[in-house]
């Protein structure tokens, strides 16, 4: 099989971190041809989506004593060929976040892909549907009290009655933006000018959960089924618990709670066309639904002895439209 992936420059990938390089190590390894692109490499001619494609050979990181090894170069380019994206059996859009403009340009081209020939995952339309924030605002069973306004006297009663809060950006990514709100803060109103661009920018402010301090949680789906999940835990002084803010990655499991929560949410992913999705939740409450390159799977195979890389390429695999 073929398979393209749509990433951001693989030089500023890490493969000992990046869900991207293990999937394609999976599919390599599976002994099918991987291939790469970009956003800005993509057109329509004729109808169909086309992209600037490279063949590209990886060299697989080792699990050697707890810790990826990884071996330089890791990664391996062929020439550059122009392509119709259906020659593929399946694409992966996993550029990451923001979803800017450009972003969403590149998935009206995935448009043009023909869904019976070729799998895109995540479908371009559940991407445009689904942002990752306001998403999580359907599941009301499962989620913390919250509001979306760029108010700012909405959100001081919001947070007065609360007591504290966590304020997110409607198009951050990996913890960018996130501030703990609390009342008294003679920054409050800075805070949120700055937030919300002078009130022009709706913000996202939940209840703050001291569960926090505990982790957020990260469960993979694939298709709408848990497959594995990793505890980020806030270390020093930092609130957050992502990764990218030096949140450490820490073993775990999925409780029952959880699962309720994946099984509230797995219809909707589904008829969206998201089929590999990260959900976050902290204190048994979802938070955000990552789907445009939702991340941890490197952290959970180390943690857990799984190999989720493949056991997507094989999912694949067994539903290739060709």
């Amino acid at each position: 099989m073929k398979f393209a992936f749509i990433i951001d420059p693989i030089q500023k990938l890490d493969p000992g971190h990046d869900t991207s390089v293990a999937f394609m190590e999976a599919a390599q390894q599976l002994g099918h041809e991987v291939w790469i692109t970009q956003a800005e490499s993509l057109s329509v001619v004729n109808g169909q989506a086309w992209a600037l494609l490279q063949r590209v050979q990886l060299t697989p990181v080792q699990l050697v004593d707890g810790r990826w090894l990884i071996t330089l170069p890791w990664f391996e380019l062929g020439e550059t060929v122009f392509q119709v994206l259906e020659s593929m059996d399946a694409v992966f859009m996993r550029t990451d976040p923001p979803v800017t403009i450009p972003y969403l340009y590149a998935t009206y081209i995935l448009d043009y892909i023909n869904p019976e020939k070729t799998l895109v995952i995540n479908s371009p339309r559940g991407i445009r549907a689904a942002n990752e924030k306001m998403y999580a605002l359907q599941f009301t069973e499962a989620i913390p009290e919250t509001i979306v306004t760029p108010d700012k006297l909405v959100i001081r009663e919001f947070v007065d009655k609360k007591g504290a809060a966590v304020l997110k950006p409607l198009g951050g990514k990996a913890g960018e933006g996130i501030l703990f709100l609390e009342g008294g803060d003679r920054n409050f109103n800075s805070l949120i000018e700055l937030s919300t661009l002078q009130g022009r920018i709706p913000v996202m402010v939940q209840e703050y959960l001291p569960a926090a301090k505990e982790g957020d949680k990260r469960i993979i789906l694939l298709n709408g089924e848990p497959i594995g999940a990793v505890n980020r835990v806030p270390t020093g002084k930092e609130f957050r618990g992502n990764m990218a803010v030096g949140g450490q990655a820490v073993a775990t499991e999925i409780s029952d709670r959880e699962l309720q929560i994946c099984a509230q949410v797995a219809p909707v992913l589904k008829q969206d066309g998201l089929i590999f999705v990260g959900l976050d939740v902290i204190g048994g409450y979802l938070t955000e639904v990552n789907v445009t390159s939702p991340t941890g799977v490197r952290e959970i195979d180390r943690l857990s002895g799984t190999q989720l890389g493949y056991q997507v390429i094989q999912w694949i695999e067994q539903h290739s439209k060709k």
